[in-house]
């Protein structure tokens, strides 16, 4: 998919996902998902996406994946130049710092990651980087 479709894509998703409160657009290939607003590490302005997690406890997992393509997605970039996040799930909005999972942690989450969605496991292969792992920790 081109970078313009999945961007037209994400923001249709997004603006469901508000105007419902999350009730369409909260669940995807069997998965929860949620929208993440990161401020743009060039423009310093917010940007949002949906994105799959995975919960544990009260923090959240992300993958960067943006589909196996040779960059980390944008909103990567964002949140590892400014880790302050704000999430909305059907459950509501929440303040996040976010940071990329260590090597043990990341070893740990990819066997789960890729039982959630075996899409992950293609887009590895498609790829040269390793695929970050994100955890959000509440503020």
């Amino acid at each position: 998919m081109r970078d313009f479709s999945v961007k037209l894509l994400s923001a249709f998703h997004s603006k469901l996902f508000r105007l419902t409160g999350g009730r369409v657009g909260s669940r995807l290939v069997d998965n929860d998902m949620l929208l993440l607003t990161t401020v743009g590490s060039v423009t310093g302005r917010s940007h949002t996406v949906p994105l799959l997690y995975l919960a544990d406890g009260e923090s959240l997992i992300l993958i960067a994946s943006y589909g196996g393509r040779p960059d980390h997605p944008q909103w990567y970039k964002n949140l590892v130049a400014n880790p302050e996040v704000v999430v909305q799930t059907s459950g509501g909005l929440g303040n996040y710092l976010a940071r990329t999972a260590d090597e043990d942690e990341r070893r740990s989450w990819w066997p789960r990651i890729v039982e959630a969605y075996d899409g992950y496991a293609v887009y590895a292969t498609r790829t040269g980087r390793e695929i970050p792992v994100v955890i959000l920790d509440p503020m």
